[in-house]
Parts: C-alpha cells; sequence; structure tokens
C-alpha cells in the first residue's frame, strides 16, 4: 500500500472521529426543563382579515331619458343638494316643438273623433229602425272605432311628450353632495340604449361602508354582528371601527380565487373617510373577554416518565386518559405530575378556554425543552473543524 493512500486513510478516520466526538458533547451537554405555564384569566379573540373599499351607503346616479344638450348646469363637485332641487338643465327647443306637434295633433283626433262618434249614434238609431242597411251601420261602426283609437293614441303621445319636456328638467333625487360630474354645459348625451349618468350624489358621507372581500375558506366563520376595525393608507396611524351589516351570498371568482362581499358599517363624523379609500379590514369573528386559559400546548402534553424521571419528577397515574368530551392536562406541584380531568371552550390557537376541571394560578406542564448551556459568552454551537478566534489554539 502507498504512502499516500495511509495518509487518506488516516485523515478519513480523525475527521469520523472528531464528527462522532461533536456530536456526542452536544448530546451529553444538552439539559431537558420541563416548560410549564400558570392557569390564567384573559381575551381570547379569533380574526379575520381582508381588503375592501370605503363606499358611500346610499349612492345614487343621476341620468337622463331623452338625447340633446346640456343647457345649464347648476351644481359642481363637493355640492351640497337636496332633494328636488334644480341641478341641470336640457335645451328644450326641440322638446316642447314635439309638445306642440302632438297638441296640434291632439286636437285633431279629438275633433275627428267627436264627429265619428255623433255619426255613428245616428247611424246606430237609423239602424235600429231598419231605415239604413247593415252595411252602412257596420261602416259607420268602423269608422268610429278607428277615430276613437286614433284619439287614444294621441292621447298617450301627449303624455309622453310632456314626460319627456319634464325629463329635461334635471333635479336631485336626495339629500347629499355631488361627488361625481361627468357633463359640461353644451355636451350632447344621447339615451338612445341606455341612461347616461350626470351627476353621482353620495347621500350622507358620515355614515359609510366598506365592502370587503373575504376568502371562502374564512366567510364561514364571519356573521352579521361581529365587530370590524379597519385602516387606510390615507390615515396609517388610525384605526376605524364597524360593523358586520351584511354578509353576501353571490361568489365572486378572480383568477380561480373564490371571495365573499361582506358590507361593513363604517361612522365617518369627521368625514376623514372618502369614498373609494382601500381598506384594510380586521372581523373579529370571535371575543371571549376575561375567561380562564391555558397554552393550548398543554393539552398536548404527554408526559415522558424516563425523561421527568431523571430531571427528578414523578408522574402520579401516568396511564390516565380523557373521557370523550373532556380533555387531559398535567398539574405540576412540586415535583409531581397529576391528571387533570377538564372542558374546553373556545380557542383562538395559541390559547383555549377552560370552562372546568382546573382553577386560576394552577401550574400546568406544557413542554418538554431541551437547553444548551451557553460557552465563553455565545450561544451558538461551534464545530470542531471551524477556526477559533484569533489568539486562541
Amino acid at each position: 500500500m502507498s504512502t499516500k493512500k495511509i495518509i487518506i486513510g488516516i485523515a478519513v478516520l480523525l475527521l469520523l472521529g472528531g464528527i462522532i466526538y461533536f456530536f456526542m458533547n452536544r448530546s451529553s451537554s444538552a439539559k431537558m426543563n420541563l416548560a410549564t405555564a400558570s392557569v390564567s384569566r384573559s381575551t381570547i379573540t379569533n380574526m379575520v382579515t381582508a381588503t375592501g373599499t370605503v363606499e358611500p351607503l346610499v349612492e345614487v346616479e343621476v341620468g337622463t331619458q331623452v338625447s340633446g344638450i346640456i343647457d345649464k348646469i347648476y351644481v359642481d363637485y363637493n355640492s351640497t343638494v337636496k332633494k328636488g332641487q334644480l341641478i341641470a338643465e336640457m335645451d328644450k327647443v326641440t322638446l316642447a316643438a314635439e309638445l306642440a306637434s302632438a297638441e296640434a295633433q291632439l286636437s285633431s283626433s279629438k275633433a275627428e273623433f267627436e264627429y265619428q262618434q255623433r255619426n255613428y249614434e245616428r247611424s246606430k238609431l237609423l239602424h235600429e229602425r231598419q231605415l239604413i242597411s247593415d252595411t252602412d251601420f257596420e261602416n259607420a261602426t268602423y269608422t268610429y272605432q278607428i277615430a276613437k283609437a286614433s284619439y287614444d293614441q294621441s292621447q298617450a303621445s301627449m303624455v309622453r311628450v310632456r314626460q319627456n319636456l319634464g325629463y329635461a328638467t334635471i333635479t336631485s333625487p336626495i339629500d347629499g353632495i355631488v361627488i361625481s360630474r361627468a357633463v359640461e354645459e353644451g355636451q350632447t348625451v344621447a339615451a338612445g340604449f341606455s341612461t347616461p349618468t350626470l351627476f353621482t350624489i353620495a347621500n350622507d358621507l358620515a355614515q359609510m361602508e366598506v365592502v370587503a372581500d373575504v376568502d371562502e375558506a374564512d366567510i364561514g366563520q364571519v356573521e352579521e354582528g361581529q365587530r370590524v376595525t379597519f385602516s387606510v393608507d390615507a390615515y396609517p396611524n388610525d384605526i376605524f371601527e364597524g360593523e358586520v351589516t351584511q354578509v353576501r351570498l353571490e361568489a365572486t371568482v378572480t383568477s380561480n380565487v373564490v371571495t365573499y362581499e361582506v358590507v361593513i358599517s363604517a361612522y365617518n363624523p369627521d368625514l376623514k373617510l372618502k369614498p373609494g379609500l382601500t381598506a384594510n379590514v380586521t372581523i373579529y369573528t370571535l371575543e371571549r373577554n376575561d375567561v380562564l386559559t391555558l397554552p393550548t400546548r398543554a393539552l398536548r402534553f404527554v408526559p415522558d416518565p424516563d425523561a421527568l424521571s431523571k430531571m427528578g419528577y414523578e408522574i402520579t397515574n401516568p396511564e390516565a386518559d380523557a373521557p370523550a368530551g373532556k380533555r387531559l392536562v398535567w398539574e405540576v406541584q412540586g415535583t409531581t405530575l397529576l391528571p387533570k380531568i377538564i372542558s374546553i371552550g373556545a380557542t383562538s390557537g395559541s390559547m383555549t378556554e377552560i370552562i372546568e376541571g382546573i382553577n386560576e394560578g394552577q401550574i400546568v406542564a406544557v413542554d418538554l425543552t431541551t437547553e444548551t448551556p451557553v460557552q465563553n459568552g455565545n450561544n451558538a454551537e461551534r464545530s470542531p473543524f471551524m477556526p477559533g478566534p484569533p489568539g486562541r489554539r
């Protein structure tokens, strides 16, 4: 065997020996501890987070049902308006001409109808006396019915034209504030297939709402009446309060993500909240104040008799088990672990409510932990193959 191979073999053996020494020394220096916690009173909360948009509680889009030119505009952005207040007028020349034409047509139809009605009544009387033929009476009846239908049509047209003329005067349907104005004086609007929006009026900006998109995994926890807090980027240091007022059943699918709209009341007495702001919402789906609690980890603790015996602890009834509907925890009394059968309530994940079975101030076992001694003021473990600090051999 060559000298080179012998040197390589010795180096490998030394490396393996160093690794074994390192891990054996690490294991021997580790110290087991029993982590405990005191049963105490606290608040349990569960929360659902979402994002939403601040919107007015009542928002009305004001439009027009007739086409024409905007003649006058009497309000602007942020104008305060009252219900029935005149906010705009359209050019009425064409509509007034249509009204005059409809009135003339109505007058003509009425005259024709009245003439044919008198003629029909005479023909009917003569026909009853058999002074005219059936054909003459049928012609008189037919002419009378045509005249009556024409007169009814003219009356209906008159109603429509008058209504269109009324649409040229645009008034506010509610008390509120103008938050949008989509037209200018002289602009032509066409109402052929849809009603064009001229203004958007919000009823009361002191009472807003947030429409939040809640994920389908969380929507089952959300109910009406739950407390909500939210913030907006415009006021990062302010926290606003609200309440869930509606959980909408319609699902929205965006990029294969299913969400549901949750409507939240948002009180806005100082008018800080503005329509369209993005809100970061926290919905408190569970709130239990001043209840007896312990760490949830204590419910999962299973005592290890060998490890606890080495630490000087004694387990009373290690085979204890909880009946159905109950949970088992281990109370620590000095160096003795005693089983306690308890009933639990709500849980927030890290903490669990205790209904009965244990008292405030009692100590329970939570977990077994391993503590590595701190050496040379440094808690980090060091490999024997890493170079030491300067001056260390």
